[in-house]
């Protein structure tokens, strides 16, 4: 239960349906960040948020705990400033799924006895030939099965997600109904250990005196400026890039080494291929190509492609139309229809000079 409005009606879902439902908060230790606007809620593991869960699990009468993650959460944290100091993007909320959520809190679950773990996320579960399929949920709109891709397949038969089968309308006005407190309350919009977005002054402040400055070049190498650390970059970023060029350039690529920041017009941007690490599947592993949709962020959406195993650990997509904004260190999620086939974090691009 982290205080929201997801994981409160997905309390109240299994303890109507006759289960023993034990509420779980996890603590992360970080420093609470500031709301931009009273309209915004900027995480999911604050103070104010396990209050929030303690009052709703009082109220649905259901015993309630906090478990201190803190030193487990530090691993996250280190993960997320390591990526962007190495000029990639983090996806910390895939990384908390797979390490604790759905790794850690089995091992709390085994302790007391506990048959399933369930949250909030949308996303649903379903029988299938091969054994559970972790698919989309019905609120297309808040289906958040990409940052699931990376369960262990084995415990999928152990994971219930109640609210995936409801559109997001639908769980606000059972939580009216039943007069949960979080009825209202915004959905989390920030990364809940980094205050502001302020991605690049959290990791220089993780990572005091390394130098990441550098030059701003185009694809055949001019230099139009100078930036004071390529953390604040992302592959496919527009805004806020420190030049003017007259017209629309973004992020092309991030080079670490050379520390140089790669700008570029929309089509340098477009990438028909990608290749992907760290491959987790939730189906028998694949042994030869196969046809498959393929999402590269979380907001994007999944676009039809062969996909290739290259062992074990690494596969190669091949886009039927081209991909903007292919960002090294985003994953790389596979679909057949609803269900989530698997995925794997996706690598850096080779340079060509």
């Amino acid at each position: 239960m982290s205080g929201g409005v997801d994981s409160s009606v997905a309390a109240w879902l299994l303890a109507r349906e006759g289960h023993d439902v034990v509420g779980l908060f996890m603590r992360h230790g970080q420093a609470d960040a500031p709301a931009r606007s009273p309209d915004q809620h900027t995480g999911c593991c604050s103070a104010a948020d396990a209050a929030d869960a303690r009052r709703v699990a009082d109220g649905i009468g259901i015993p309630f705990h906090a478990l201190n993650f803190e030193r487990e959460f530090d691993r996250v944290v280190d993960y997320f400033v390591d990526e962007y100091a190495a000029g990639r993007t983090p996806n910390p909320c895939i990384v908390c799924n797979t390490w604790l959520k759905f790794g850690k809190l089995f091992e709390y679950a085994d302790a007391v006895g506990a048959e399933f773990v369930a949250t909030g996320h949308y996303a649903r579960l379903a029988p299938g030939k091969d054994g559970v399929a972790l698919c989309r949920g019905v609120d297309t709109e808040k289906d958040q099965s990409y940052v699931l891709f990376g369960i262990d397949r084995d415990v999928l038969g152990r994971l219930r997600f109640p609210v995936g089968e409801y559109r997001k309308e639908a769980i606000r006005e059972m939580a009216r109904e039943q007069g949960l407190l979080v009825s209202d309350k915004p959905d989390s919009q920030e990364i809940c250990f980094v205050p502001d977005r302020d991605h690049a002054g959290f990791v220089r402040r993780r990572r005091p005196g390394r130098d990441t400055a550098g030059e701003i070049v185009t694809p055949d190498g001019a230099v139009v400026g100078r930036h004071d650390g390529f953390e604040r970059f992302t592959v496919g970023q527009r805004k806020g890039l420190g030049v003017a060029l007259g017209e629309p350039y973004f992020v092309v690529r991030i080079e670490p080494e050379s520390r140089r920041v790669v700008l570029g017009r929309r089509e340098e941007l477009a990438r028909r291929t990608l290749t992907a690490r760290g491959a987790n599947w939730l189906v028998p592993p694949p042994d030869g190509p196969f046809r498959a949709a393929v999402k590269i962020r979380y907001r994007s959406r999944a676009v039809e492609a062969v996909v290739t195993p290259l062992g074990e650990d690494r596969f190669r997509v091949d886009f039927d139309e081209p991909r903007h904004g292919v960002a090294p260190g985003q994953a790389a999620v596979c679909y057949r229809g609803d269900r989530v086939l698997g995925g794997g974090w996706i690598e850096a691009e080779p340079v060509t000079l």
